[in-house]
């Protein structure tokens, strides 16, 4: 599959990573809003043999559109901005590339706009793409529907220049029907990012806990995500979409 990526962040450097290093998978370019890298590759960047073209683009060279036509992917992963999207949604949708992002944050609005481009394209969204912190949402919702007056609390814990509470545990929250108040945030080191999901039983306690040792699970989970959806039809996916067909008996 060939794959195209926006944003080179530290998230964005370990899933460019990650496919360069994959067999069955391309990197085909990475764009960006800065021109700083353009004469270079991302296998040359991080040292990797490749024979992925992997050249960086800017913004101030070479439109989306153009991109797109020039050098054709078959999905975009995304771990640039919230705004993101609007650079390369409509051009992506029209063109029949599928949307896969790992954004954190959306506003309703984004949200909205996702699901029009759904109507096209293939559009895949998930705030952490993770495959194990996808299968902790995946077993707290079983355990919730066994036990549905258990307390439960949501403990995250990341590095500690992070800003606000982490999209992911929002998301448990929003999935487990908690109100925001039951997440504990804790910031401190260089963590990469840890959810524990406390289930309070009177006579017994349950934990399930995630935790993110290097940023390259990242770029598993993309690639995960990418290859399941080949051969799926135009439409809005989530990470449990693809998890259901596994744990069906």
């Amino acid at each position: 599959m060939k794959i195209g990526l926006f944003g080179f962040g530290k998230a964005g450097k370990a899933v460019a990573s990650v496919i360069l290093q994959s067999k069955d998978h391309s990197l085909q370019w990475v764009y960006r809003k800065t021109n700083r890298l353009n004469s270079r590759d991302a296998a040359d960047f991080f040292g990797i043999e490749s024979n992925d073209p992997g050249h960086f683009y800017s913004e101030k060279k070479i439109s989306i559109q153009d991109l797109l036509e020039q050098h054709p992917v078959d999905a975009i992963i995304d771990f640039s901005s919230q705004e993101g999207i609007y650079t390369y949604g409509e051009s992506a949708a029209h063109r029949k590339v599928k949307i896969i992002s790992a954004i954190s944050h959306y506003s309703d609005k984004e949200v909205n706009f996702l699901h029009k481009l759904a109507q096209k394209a293939i559009v895949f969204w998930s705030p952490n793409i993770t495959l194990g912190i996808n299968y902790l949402l995946y077993a707290s919702q079983f355990l919730k529907k066994i036990a549905p007056a258990v307390d439960i609390e949501i403990i995250e814990e990341h590095f500690k220049d992070k800003k606000g509470i982490s999209g992911t545990a929002i998301r448990i929250a929003d999935v487990l029907e908690v109100k925001d108040e039951k997440i504990n945030t804790i910031r401190a080191g260089g963590i990469v990012g840890k959810h524990e999901v406390i289930f309070g039983f009177p006579f017994q306690t349950v934990r399930l806990i995630h935790e993110s040792i290097s940023r390259d699970a990242f770029g598993n989970g993309a690639l995960f995500a990418a290859e399941h959806l080949v051969n799926k039809k135009p439409g809005f996916y989530k990470f449990e979409d693809l998890l259901h067909p596994y744990f069906k008996v």
